[in-house]
């Protein structure tokens, strides 16, 4: 890991919360979008639970990647190694 500082640290910590609530709002969204046609059609029993357990699915895929997505591009941020060695800035 390294000596980190300790606004390093404090910028980690905010961007974990930010990936978070982000996230959170977005396997929300999702889930309420899947879930609709039970509402929509008033679907009961098998079909009901069915379109439950994939909303979840979608939702919960939809959480994990936010949250891998921005910790991903947080890493390559200011401060980050250059992606490839001698250079020091981005190609134009």
């Amino acid at each position: 890991m390294g000596n980190r500082t300790q606004a390093q640290r404090d910028a980690m910590t905010v961007e974990i919360g930010y990936a978070l609530v982000t996230a959170a709002f977005l396997a929300v969204g999702l889930f309420v979008l899947c879930a609709a046609p039970v509402l929509v059609l008033d679907l009961e029993g098998g079909a009901a639970r069915g379109v439950a357990v994939v909303a979840a699915t979608v939702a919960g895929l939809g959480f994990v990647t936010r949250v891998v997505r921005v910790l991903w591009r947080f890493g390559d941020g200011p401060g980050a190694q250059p992606s490839r060695p001698g250079r020091t800035s981005p190609d134009s």
